[in-house]
């Protein structure tokens, strides 16, 4: 087996060259952030494929430095004590773990508070740690990158709600547009006098603003922010939706309705236990909940989409290249997961261009889901053979990946369990399945046992082809091309494999053809 070369597609391009170890990339493969915001002071350490990185580490203080401002104009004290308390730790952690000096951001707290400069200046003569205090348009801006992060052609509205403020900013193809910021964070209208229809009246009229600022309707909604994200683990509990990953869970406006309506009817102790939110954090989603009904109102969003990516990962994105942000996250991710983790790295681009033939018509996103399963096939050798399938499941649906909806997430999934297991019935995803309809379910099935069979036909680097297949989708027929080199690795477990991707295909018939 031989793969098609990448160089026909130059360096750029879907499945061009590795970028991973450009020293431009590698330079990003571990730096740390700080987001000193209004609800909590959050440290992030980005390890791995700079252009989809995972989390080496993350934590986060739910200091409060917002709350009360409103009021006293001031920082919160005690949220003050504990976010110094949380920023020398976090720079003692940058120094064991060796980080690049760390890159600090504060937002509407820290930028709005008559004592927020001499905080600040208190921070950095503590800790050593240089804060910029960024206005809310390049909060905005920062907030919206970190969507392109995760979605390189997003198009819509990117909203990031934090504690004092709400920023708002236009995406579209791999570029930030106009952007707005507001103070419809919860600490600022939570306790108006006039109590609901107050609040209801200030948010509107606010939101009216920013509408006519904008001009931006039926497009999709990219929600950023913990508040947003506790609605939207709370619509998960309420409909049991089955997967538990927030970035790329997808709503509508009816949903979310429906949802608000859930949360003021149930009690908030239950809800916040059965959700794993903090205390701190359900105490702001009623308020929340508010400004985005009247957000739905404004926009009238076609499709709203959660983004775990925010601020954080705009100061990553900030930092890359052009060549590194034309990049798919997935394919990038995919390609540094082999390297690092297969036990014959490479051997995915020949798996790719083995599978290919079975595909023929297949466009470029499921083109993209195919090659980053062969990338992925072998990455979880390690794990005990009875448990591999499960663990490439479980990696594939709950990964920091980025580029990947909850329904192309459950596909990688089934394809990987597939490569090592010939049934999935009975296993603990059954729930999941229905992500995807039976279609996609039985293409997933068929590229997972043709890695099965293929990951069989193992040659040397030097090697020609060794082995090629092919598919008469007309007369249902499956061939099999093995030259003479190859043909001593077609034996007992690799004919039954064979056979087993024809069943899965429900080909007519199975041939195998010797080449000279």
């Amino acid at each position: 087996m031989d793969g098609t070369s990448d160089s026909a597609q130059g360096d750029g391009g879907l499945f061009g060259r590795p970028i991973f170890e450009d020293p431009q990339a590698r330079r990003l493969s571990r730096v740390g952030v700080v987001d000193i915001g209004s609800n909590s002071v959050r440290l992030v350490v980005f390890d791995g494929a700079a252009r989809s990185p995972a989390y080496f580490y993350n934590e986060k203080i739910m200091c409060g430095l917002g709350a009360g401002m409103p009021e006293t104009g001031r920082l919160n004290p005690e949220g003050k004590t504990r976010a110094m308390a949380a920023l020398k730790r976090f720079q003692a952690l940058a120094r064991g773990m060796e980080l690049p000096p760390l890159t600090a951001v504060a937002t509407a707290a820290m930028r709005e508070a008559e004592d927020g400069p001499a905080f600040r200046s208190e921070i950095e003569q503590e800790t050593g740690l240089r804060i910029w205090v960024i206005d809310g348009e390049e909060e905005a801006r920062l907030s919206a990158q970190g969507v392109l992060l995760g979605w390189p052609g997003a198009d819509g509205l990117v909203c990031d709600i934090g504690g004092s403020s709400m920023e708002l900013a236009q995406v579209k193809a791999g570029q930030v547009g106009r952007r707005v910021t507001s103070q419809l964070g919860p600490w600022r209208f939570m306790d108006l006098e006039g109590g609901k229809k107050a609040r209801e009246k200030y948010i509107r009229k606010t939101m009216k603003g920013l509408a006519e600022t904008l001009q931006t309707t039926g497009k999709r909604l990219f929600l950023v922010g913990g508040s947003w994200r506790a609605i939207a683990r709370i619509d998960m509990e309420r409909r049991a939706y089955p997967l538990h990953v927030l970035h790329e869970y997808r709503m509508d406006a009816a949903a979310v309705l429906d949802t608000l309506k859930f949360i003021e009817k149930s009690d908030p102790d239950e809800l916040r236990s059965a959700c794993s939110l903090s205390s701190a954090r359900m105490s702001l989603v009623p308020y929340a909940g508010e400004v985005l009904k009247e957000l739905l109102a404004a926009f009238e969003p076609s499709e709203i989409a959660i983004s775990s990516y925010g601020i954080r990962e705009g100061l990553l994105y900030e930092q890359m290249p052009q060549q590194l942000r034309d990049r798919d996250p997935l394919i990038e991710a995919s390609r540094f997961s082999e390297a690092k983790d297969a036990r014959r790295p490479g051997f995915g681009k020949k798996l790719y261009s083995f599978v290919l033939p079975l595909f023929p018509g297949a466009d470029p996103s499921r083109l993209r889901l195919v090659k980053a399963a062969c990338l992925l096939h072998d990455v979880s050798w390690r794990a005990h053979p009875d448990y591999r399938a499960q663990t490439c499941f479980d990696n594939a649906t709950r990964a920091n990946l980025g580029g990947l909806t909850h329904g192309e997430r459950v596909f990688l999934g089934l394809a990987l369990l597939h490569r090592y297991k010939n049934k999935r019935d009975g296993t603990r995803f059954d729930d999941f399945y229905a992500l995807i309809d039976e279609d996609q379910q039985r293409e997933a099935e068929v590229l997972g046992k043709a890695m099965r069979f293929g990951s069989m036909l193992w040659m040397s680097d030097t090697s020609r082809e060794g082995a090629r297949l092919e598919w008469d989708s007309a007369a249902r027929k499956l061939t099999l091309f093995l030259t003479e080199e190859a043909s001593p690795l077609y034996g007992e477990v690799a004919e039954s494999r064979l056979n087993a991707l024809a069943r899965a295909m429900s080909a007519d018939g199975v041939e195998v053809k010797t080449e000279g």
